[in-house]
């Protein structure tokens, strides 16, 4: 009987390592290439830009966290992206910690940046500034100062209420930390940083 017994538990064992082997088990579920969260913003091709660019831009995705490069109207890279602590709308004033909605323009190239490299942007645009002195945020003057500089592609006053210091820049996008800037990783914004001049139009999603 005890013979018998264990003639037939080795005669199963041996049918469940054979149908192992041969993958007609249910097998652990594995991650497939490209998924899970911000997948689809990862930079994926690293082979070189082809400089220069034809008639750049940049189209930052809020909510995708993503930035993208165009060149000649043509996807030419994919950023994933870092934003402001408080994400989610446009930014309204001064420390609200919101990175801005709109269109937008490369105004100045920092090499010395504290967070490695950084591209400025032209916050705030005519849209912001139009809605803080509607609401008393910024004064007649003020506005005529930001709707010159804007006209002029210069840099905008950085020091109303409506805030400032909006910029592209390195130091890490794993996560939602700056006060309304957008972070890259610094390849990335290396690789921005060569590839682009002042003036490149940005326009931010949400």
């Amino acid at each position: 009987m005890v013979t018998h017994f264990k003639a037939l538990l080795a005669g199963a064992s041996l049918l469940f390592l054979s149908a192992y082997q041969f993958n007609l088990l249910p097998q652990p579920a594995r991650a497939q290439p490209g998924s899970g969260p911000g997948a689809a913003a990862e930079t994926v091709d690293r082979s070189p830009l082809k400089l220069p660019l034809i008639r750049p831009k940049i189209v930052v995705k809020k909510g995708r966290r993503q930035l993208l490069l165009f060149s000649a109207d043509k996807l030419v890279r994919t950023y994933r992206i870092g934003l402001g602590l408080n994400p989610l709308g446009d930014k309204v004033r001064e420390g609200d910690r919101r990175t801005p909605e709109g269109d937008f323009y490369i105004f100045t190239k920092n090499d010395k940046s504290a967070f490695y490299l950084s591209l400025g942007i032209s916050y705030p645009n005519a849209a912001a500034a139009e809605r803080g002195l509607r609401d008393h945020l910024i004064n007649n003057p003020q506005y005529d100062a930001i709707m010159r500089a804007l006209k002029a592609k210069q840099g905008p006053p950085q020091n109303t209420l409506l805030g400032g210091d909006i910029y592209i820049h390195g130091n890490g996008a794993g996560s939602d930390w700056t006060w309304g800037c957008v972070a890259l990783e610094n390849e990335d914004i290396r690789e921005l940083f060569g590839a682009l001049s002042v003036g490149t139009p940005v326009r931010i999603e949400p």
